[in-house]
């Protein structure tokens, strides 16, 4: 809707592994927040090096899915703090603006729309909100895979009082089939948007799932909602589609190969190309992407220019 491109960071949790960081199964990106949080500073610092403009929390993974119920109970609100406050330092360190979002992730696993319980999600999203809500520019409810989802994290923002004054993005995940046109859930992709937009959202976004299924997601949103919302996608580069097997709790997937900077840029050229506005990576989209997706919504800054911290 704005005509202007925004670029993302990319996978938080694999640019932690690549890089050496503390990382395991269950707990995922969480674990450098337990066991080394300045891996974290590192990692942001690495997408707004490569030409982000907006990095997110580390807060995916602060559920109890990953950390266990005893761990989340104890620990939640004060991570998702910690998350914040590394994301707003690595900005503050850069010396052109950064937005930060916060991530507001699916509650009860990635992928797994029939394990969601509306009437459980307060205990598990209130203390994330609480913990980002002071060090965040907007909020991204990201790889949802139902509406309920969206709507759970919109409820959780109006309890808070934390959603009328910074704006909402909500990510939806779609289902792996060519041609599809469905969140993981079975909800019509247009249908979805539109409800996304009446949940006040102000970006229809499509993440975590592979770029030819985006393609097909952004489509269907900028004919639905493309006049009064921005609409944009975040590809992961797993050589798998996920399904609702649990599986993502418990494995860490492998990668395609046919998915480097270049081929990813030729899928996001072709977003951008049809009208979407903000781009960028998810699982396994390191540096060197968001670097050549900056390049080409910024072909002007050239390297080293000021797309770069330092």
């Amino acid at each position: 809707m704005t005509g202007v491109v925004t670029v993302l960071d990319g996978g938080m949790g694999r640019e932690l592994l690549r890089i050496g960081a503390p990382f395991r199964q269950p707990e995922w990106s969480a674990l450098a927040l337990l066991e080394g949080p300045e891996w974290v500073v590192r990692a942001h610092a690495n997408f707004i090096d490569a030409g982000a403009e907006v990095i997110t929390t580390n807060s995916y993974a602060i559920v109890p899915f990953h950390l266990g119920e005893e761990r989340f109970t104890a620990d939640a609100a004060g991570l998702a703090d910690l998350a914040g406050r590394l994301a707003r330092r690595a900005a503050s360190e850069s010396p052109r603006p950064i937005a930060v979002a916060g991530s507001l992730p699916p509650l009860f696993g990635s992928y797994l729309p029939d394990r969601f319980d509306a009437a459980d999600a307060p205990r598990i999203i209130d203390p994330l909100v609480d913990g980002l809500a002071d060090h965040v520019d907007h909020w991204l409810g990201e790889t949802l895979s139902s509406v309920a989802e969206a709507a759970a994290v919109r409820s959780a923002l109006d309890r808070a009082g934390a959603g009328a004054d910074r704006p909402l993005w909500i990510s939806f995940t779609v289902e792996e089939r060519a041609g599809s046109a469905v969140l993981r859930s079975g909800e019509d992709v247009g249908e979805a948007a539109a409800a996304a937009v009446d949940l006040g959202a102000t970006a229809v976004l499509f993440n975590c799932s592979q770029a030819e299924t985006i393609t097909v997601a952004i489509e269907r949103a900028l004919e639905r909602v493309g006049a009064v919302a921005d609409v944009g996608g975040y590809a992961n580069r797993f050589v798998a589609a996920h399904t609702s097997t649990g599986a993502a709790n418990a494995q860490i997937s492998a990668f395609r190969d046919d998915l480097d900077p270049p081929s990813y840029g030729e899928f996001v050229s072709r977003w951008i190309d049809r009208g979407a506005t903000i781009v960028g990576g998810c699982c396994g989209m390191e540096p060197v992407h968001i670097a050549h997706l900056a390049g080409l919504v910024h072909p002007d800054a050239g390297p080293g220019a000021d797309s770069r911290r330092r």
